[in-house]
């Protein structure tokens, strides 16, 4: 089980506007910033998609959490 301390801070690096989502947008910058500059715009949306639970093309906290926590 990921640390819920540890996986806030690891959204809110991701989450640029701090609106509280993780946009493909703001993931594919986050990624960038990190040195992966392999993460095409529908490279980020396929990542958020996979753990976008109600489907709105946005990632939340608890979506991100929930995906850490898979066993």
């Amino acid at each position: 089980m990921a640390d819920i301390e540890e996986a806030r801070k690891a959204f809110d690096r991701y989450d640029a506007d701090g609106d509280g989502f993780i946009t493909a947008a703001e993931y594919k910058t986050a990624m960038a910033q990190m040195g992966d500059w392999n993460v095409t715009e529908s490279v980020a949306e396929a990542v958020i998609a996979s753990q976008d639970t109600d489907e709105d093309k946005l990632l939340s906290f608890d979506e991100f959490w929930g995906h850490l926590n898979k066993a």
